[in-house]
């Protein structure tokens, strides 16, 4: 949880410095270009990467296999798209390199192993907790 408050705070305040700096950098108005040009470079790419995942899942499951891994691939395509059309340098950066398919392997492993010490723990369902 605290980690949580954590990024809530320090995320979005690198954010805009990222922005500001980027800014006094180029100009305000090519930083805001630059910002609108990843966001519709994220939004094809996240589509054509999910269509690639998506036939991937479908081919696999036709075959009788299951799709796990591939879906972990698709939750790393989710969270690069979702990345790429916030605002900021910072996301973007991470947007791009979870949909890059030599580097989405990388974070699909820590998501596997994540899920893996969830399960091994009984921590496989969904805690509500009251405050």
């Amino acid at each position: 949880m605290k980690w949580l408050i954590i990024a809530i705070i320090v995320v979005p305040a690198l954010e805009i410095w990222g922005i500001l700096r980027m800014g006094a950098w180029i100009g305000p108005f090519a930083t805001f270009g630059l910002i609108l040009l990843t966001g519709f470079v994220g939004a094809y790419l996240a589509k054509r990467e999910g269509r690639k995942v998506w036939l991937e899942v479908n081919r696999q499951m036709q075959m009788g296999q299951p799709p796990g891994r591939t879906l972990l691939d698709g939750l790393c395509v989710l969270l690069g798209g979702i990345m790429l059309l916030a605002p900021g340098f910072l996301s973007d950066l991470f947007g791009f390199i979870l949909l890059f398919p030599l580097t989405r392997p990388f974070f699909r492993n820590i998501i596997l192993g994540w899920l893996e010490r969830k399960m091994r723990n009984g921590g496989g369902g969904i805690t509500i907790r009251r405050w």
